[in-house]
């Protein structure tokens, strides 16, 4: 889109719907030079309700057309999250020879005949136009499982060693893989996470993939996001688990205590990869926000954005094989003036003051630490309101504390310090982060760890403040 968004709290370098209610990334595929994003989406209001999947299309996954409605709620029920591939070898039969096509599995959610128990069962949609139409396969549903209510996210991948469609579901506190000849028949294969990683809310949203490790040998990375129960202070949020697949079997390389959280901020929700990339890059997008207030927070005509796209890679850490993620590349595309400072010493107990010329701004900050105990930087929106991001040497954690940004009357969990920890190399360290409307994203050591926050300040951004508290930090 090129139009600047007016709303107030509208991102402006960050996807949100036209108008209404959006949540997950849904059917993420790269097909003919396009980049297609669906979502959960509610278009009769701006809380959550029935689901439909919106649809928008990108070449660069920053500016975004808008395209109409996908997926409509039918017999069968509404239209929940799931995924989309490129059937390049027409194993379904739905296309002409030698032409592939997109296909959509999705969860159909209704409720059993004569009762209110959720009835969530997987269904396929095809489309031999690029997307823009779709068509349902007259055999829905193509899998269903009694025993199980919550049954639901399908992410589906080609496997290649084994020939197969793989397809990884969110069963209730657990992930189960299927696999498939032609995406309409499916064989169970195995089950995950009985004990292993975190089970403080419903299993969601799963994704499996694999990455080189510092560029060499494979490993396989299974994402898992989890409910909101009420009781967590965070909220909904999401882990990964590292380990190996053979096409049937995840087998973690942890111990079932390990907990890997992919951020460590409050508001990147149900995020998925994007399938059939050429270029070799693995892509996640997040849902910024989190369904202990998504229904809640301050915006009137439309509610909810997307993460910055984000590329995932991995590599070793004082701690192990870490997943590392930073904004993809084609950002830059729509960065404009550069401005930059030389290096500054800040002493213990003053700071140093840097006029903002723009509200909207990427800012990249290397800090040493000399002697202080903590250190960082505080983005001062108004007089009454600042975000601050620091380092607390002593604990060895990065913090964005929130507790003053702007509005967080709509609840009481909002306002709220996020932690993430991280260990010193050579007593420096380097943070990007991204500023937009009513959000910021931080990313420290190459997106060693990342810390995602909305944030609704009722004025722009005035000043950037950096201190240093109970010794020296050098700042460039």
């Amino acid at each position: 889109m090129t139009q600047t968004y007016k709303e107030q709290y509208r991102p402006q370098f960050h996807f949100s719907p036209k108008e209404k209610w959006m949540n997950d990334p849904n059917g993420m595929v790269y097909f003919n030079d396009e980049y297609h994003l669906f979502y959960q989406y509610h278009p009769l209001g701006t809380t959550w309700g029935p689901m439909h999947w919106g649809h928008a299309v990108s070449k660069d996954m920053i500016h975004w057309e808008h395209l109409p409605i996908a997926l409509y709620p039918d017999e069968l029920g509404t239209i929940f999250s799931g995924s989309a591939v490129v059937d390049w070898k027409n194993s379904t039969g739905f296309f002409e020879e030698n032409e592939p096509g997109l296909v959509a599995i999705y969860t159909s959610a209704g409720t059993y005949p004569a009762s209110d128990r959720p009835l969530q069962q997987q269904s396929l949609a095809y489309s031999k136009d690029n997307g823009r139409t779709w068509v349902k396969y007259e055999g829905n549903p193509v899998l269903s499982d009694v025993n199980i209510t919550d049954y639901r996210d399908p992410k589906v991948f080609w496997h290649e060693e084994t020939n197969k469609w793989v397809m990884v579901l969110a069963t209730g506190q657990t992930i189960t893989i299927y696999t498939s000849l032609n995406l309409k028949e499916w064989e169970f294969a195995s089950e995950f996470g009985h004990t292993a990683g975190s089970h403080d809310g419903v299993w969601e949203c799963p994704d499996l993939f694999k990455l080189p490790v510092n560029g060499e040998q494979d490993k396989w990375i299974m994402i898992v996001s989890i409910g909101d129960n009420g009781q967590s202070a965070e909220g909904s949020r999401t882990q990964y688990f590292i380990g190996q697949f053979d096409g049937a079997t995840f087998v973690n390389d942890h111990d079932d205590s390990t907990i890997l959280w992919l951020d460590y901020g409050r508001d990147n929700y149900a995020g998925v990869s994007w399938s059939d990339i050429q270029d070799g890059r693995r892509i996640y997008l997040g849902w910024m926000s989190n369904w202990r207030y998504a229904n809640q927070v301050p915006t009137e005509t439309w509610r909810s954005a997307m993460t910055l796209p984000r590329e995932l890679s991995l590599a070793t850490t004082k701690a192990g094989i870490r997943l590392f993620q930073k904004p993809v590349a084609e950002v830059r595309t729509i960065r404009k003036e550069t401005e930059s400072h030389p290096a500054i010493a800040v002493e213990s107990g003053t700071t140093v003051s840097i006029p903002f010329t723009n509200a909207l701004m990427e800012i990249t900050l290397d800090f040493e630490k000399v002697s202080s105990s903590q250190f960082g930087m505080i983005i001062q929106h108004s007089e009454q309101e600042k975000t601050v991001i620091g380092y607390n040497a002593v604990e060895e954690k990065l913090f964005v504390d929130r507790t003053l940004s702007g509005e967080h009357s709509f609840s009481t969990s909002f306002p709220a310090i996020q932690e993430a920890p991280l260990k010193l190399d050579h007593q420096r360290f380097r943070l990007q982060l991204f500023l937009d409307t009513s959000s910021i994203e931080v990313f420290a050591n190459n997106g060693e760890a990342a810390i995602t926050s909305l944030l609704f300040p009722r004025e722009s951004n005035k000043e950037l403040i950096l201190f240093s508290n109970e010794g020296t930090t050098n700042v460039s």
